[in-house]
Formats: structure tokens, C-alpha cells, sequence
């Protein structure tokens, strides 16, 4: 029964990604259940006393926000706040990150100077940023020349197209590769991705185990393993083999060379 299950939540899943091409199912019902309590809103604020004008032209409908609690991405969110503690208590000078969430790039920016690399442009005016235009499987950095360094949730993409890089089977390794080339003797990386049983999900990316990513790293060593399970709860300082059979959990890697 319980795989029965499984094997229907991955039938329903896939089902609601293709759709989601032309309309995202899930949005649009839910849309539909909250629009007849859209109106009511519209007519109680209305004849509010010192209420605003409602016009037509300005309404913007934001049909999805209530909800019982607030929804996060629990990737996203715990391993920004990992990498930027990691990162503060280092107190290195300058910090180098490639293609990371830019919220976390930008939070960056407030205690230390950071040089963000990514295969498309980031146009921003900000203190302590400084963007530079490459490929993660070419960086512009001279071999070990790089302190302190981040990749957080990007390499499982490299390869296959989705941000318009070239496609290439190897990709995520080869990025490994690179960024063990660049990080200076006794600097530290900052790594992510996501993990468990491996698996391709073309084209948005690649799931591999902990163990394929120690050995892509095998260069360097292994400083500590977070991560985050497959029911988004953090796990501080896990062990490997904790998230090796997940399915779509999230692994946190400090290395050092």
C-alpha cells in the first residue's frame, strides 16, 4: 500500500509539472475556490467607512496568499541561512559565490565584499557587489587563488540546458571540478545541491547521492555535512548516510583543500 502511494504522489506530481507548462492546475483551482470571498472583500472594503475608491483599472486579484501558515522553500531557506553563518564567522575579506540565489548574494553584501559569478548577467547597483559574466565550467580565477567560495543549489543544473548552457552529461561533476580548482589551500566551500537516490530529472536537474559528490570533490576534504530532509526539517552536522536514500532531500558541504 505504501508503495502504491508513493508511485500515485510521483504519477500526480509529474501530471501537475507538464501542466504546469500552460497553466499551473493547483493556482488555478484554488484561485477559483478564493475568488467568491475576492468579491465579498471587494464589497465589505467598500462601503468601509474612509475606505479608498475601488477602481477597476487598479484591482490586482492575489487569489493564493491565505493560507494557515506562511510557505517557504526549505532548501532555499535553511541553506542561505547555513552559508551566510558559515561565511560571517569565517571573516574573510572578499567572498567569491557562483550562480546562488541572488537574495542570498545580496544579503552577502552587508558584512563582506562579494564577487558574484554567473552564465547570465545580474545588473545591479550595490555597495560591496561586483557581477562577473562567465560559466561555472570556466571560471576566471587563477588555480587556488580563492579563499572563501559558494555554489548553493546550482550545479545539479549544469549540462542540461535549462539556463541556456550548453548540454552535457557530465556537467555537474565537471563543476565540481572547476570550483576544487579554484579554491585556494586552506580556503573553504560553501556547496549544495540536491540529494538522495540519483536520478536525472530532465531539464530542470540532477539529484545525486552524498557519496558521488565526496567523490567528485575527492581533491579536497570533507569539513562538514548538513543537510535538509526530504520533510524539510535541518539536520546540523548528519551523517552521510542519513540522506543517501531520500528522495528529494538537500545536502549541505563545507570543504576545505
Amino acid at each position: 500500500m505504501k508503495k502504491f502511494d508513493s508511485n500515485a504522489k510521483n504519477i500526480a506530481y509529474l501530471g501537475h509539472r507538464w501542466a504546469s507548462i500552460i497553466v499551473d492546475p493547483i493556482k488555478t483551482f484554488t484561485s477559483l475556490v478564493n475568488f467568491p470571498g475576492y468579491l465579498k472583500d471587494v464589497v465589505v472594503y467598500s462601503r468601509m467607512q474612509n475606505s479608498e475608491a475601488i477602481k477597476f483599472i487598479d484591482t490586482y486579484p492575489v487569489l493564493t496568499d491565505k493560507t494557515p501558515s506562511t510557505p517557504y522553500d526549505p532548501h532555499y531557506f535553511y541553506q542561505d541561512i547555513w552559508a551566510a553563518k558559515e561565511i560571517y564567522r569565517s571573516k574573510s575579506k572578499v567572498h567569491v559565490d557562483v550562480g546562488s540565489n541572488i537574495e542570498f548574494v545580496g544579503f552577502l553584501t552587508s558584512f563582506t565584499k562579494v564577487k558574484f559569478v554567473d552564465i547570465r548577467s545580474l545588473e545591479v547597483d550595490l555597495q560591496n557587489f561586483e557581477g562577473i559574466t562567465a560559466s561555472i565550467l570556466d571560471l576566471p580565477f587563477a588555480d587556488n587563488s580563492v579563499k572563501s567560495l559558494s555554489c548553493l543549489h546550482v550545479a545539479e543544473h549544469i549540462g542540461l540546458g535549462r539556463y541556456g548552457d550548453s548540454l552535457d552529461p557530465g556537467g555537474t561533476q565537471k563543476a565540481c571540478r572547476e570550483l576544487a580548482r579554484v579554491l585556494a589551500k586552506g580556503g573553504n566551500l560553501y556547496f549544495s545541491l540536491p540529494v538522495g537516490k540519483p536520478r536525472l530529472c530532465f531539464n530542470a536537474h540532477r539529484i545525486h547521492s552524498p557519496k558521488q559528490i565526496i567523490r567528485y570533490f575527492r581533491s579536497l576534504k570533507l569539513k562538514g555535512f548538513s543537510g535538509i530532509d526530504d520533510n524539510g526539517n535541518f539536520e546540523r552536522d548528519t551523517k552521510i548516510e542519513t540522506l543517501a536514500r531520500a528522495n528529494y532531500a538537500c545536502g549541505l558541504f563545507k570543504f576545505t583543500k
